[in-house]
């Protein structure tokens, strides 16, 4: 009888066992659920795409759509309450903000990585290695008429040039336009035009004659497919790398990325439960998909911005 006893117990402790490991899928945000809405640029979405899934495995009852219809596209959702967050390559504009404000959409900024705007060129065009950002303003400028390797710089061979760039509901235009060409949104219109960074890498690496910008993360993921070129701003030539952007030398197309959170959203656990986790890990992410983590210091601001919003 004794026996008996001892096995029922073992029994009753073994599905016990299994009961509660059934009861572990997920983590700490287990017994959360809800719906998080996330758009903007698609320099972000690598990151905030990372995030998102492994916050799924600890919140897998929480659903995080992530889309990516570039800065401004995002702002525009955002700034008519369709998003909870909006993934942004640019600080904020005044017209958005005045967009933000006309629907009493009240926000949170928080920066969460680095960039480094990338120009890129196929393998093939072995004679390009560094560009002045002279030369880049020559290419790109409104009513640019370079069509010609040759006309770039003497000594360039006499080849067909192509562009390929972001679209101009992209923060990577914008700022890239401003860095460059001195003035935001200037740039010149005929160029093969893209929101989706993929679409631009296809194109680059797929037409001998190409040159292209986009974000360094895009890059270093298709390193095999492109080739970088060097920016020199004035004081020699410098070509993106974690190490170069990350110290600020990569100049001027170096750049913070950035999240905007609604504050009526924050009042959400799932919400609150999800930024929680992307300040605590995006920087261990942030280099599998190609990207710079933020300075320290810069961490700690955000994360007490936050914690500021939150209370």
């Amino acid at each position: 009888m004794k026996r008996r006893t001892t096995a029922g117990f073992i029994v009753f402790v073994i599905l016990a066992l299994v009961a509660s490991a059934c009861g572990k899928s997920g983590g700490a945000n287990k017994d959360l659920s809800g719906e998080i809405k996330a758009d903007g640029s698609s320099t972000v979405y690598p990151i905030a795409q990372a995030v998102a899934e492994e916050f799924g495995k600890d919140a897998p009852n929480v659903k995080i759509s992530v889309g990516e219809s570039g800065t401004g596209g995002g702002f525009k959702k955002f700034c008519n309450a369709e998003t909870d967050i909006s993934d942004a390559s640019r600080p904020i504009k005044d017209e958005e903000k005045t967009a933000c404000s006309g629907k009493s959409i009240e926000y949170v900024e928080l920066k969460v990585a680095l960039d480094g705007l990338s120009i890129v060129v196929n393998p093939s065009s072995t004679f390009v290695t560094c560009l002045t950002t002279a030369e880049l303003k020559k290419i790109w400028d409104p009513g640019s008429k370079i069509k010609n390797w040759k006309d770039v710089r003497a000594g360039f061979p006499d080849k067909p040039l192509t562009l390929y760039g972001p679209g101009t509901d992209s923060g990577t235009f914008d700022y890239f336009t401003e860095q460059i060409n001195g003035k935001q949104d200037a740039s010149r219109a005929d160029y093969t035009s893209s929101e989706d960074d993929n679409t631009l890498v296809t194109g680059v690496a797929g037409d001998e004659d190409a040159l292209g910008y986009f974000g360094f993360g895009y890059y270093d993921l298709n390193k095999t497919k492109l080739k970088i070129v060097g920016v020199d701003s004035g004081t020699g030539c410098v070509t993106p790398s974690k190490e170069t952007i990350n110290s600020g030398t990569y100049k001027p197309l170096s750049r913070p990325l950035f999240i905007y959170v609604k504050k009526t959203s924050i009042a959400r656990p799932e919400v609150k439960a999800y930024i929680d986790f992307f300040l605590d890990n995006v920087s261990s992410l942030v280099a599998s998909v190609g990207f710079v983590a933020l300075h320290d210091d810069d961490l700690q601001a955000a994360k007490q911005t936050w914690t500021t919003a939150k209370a």
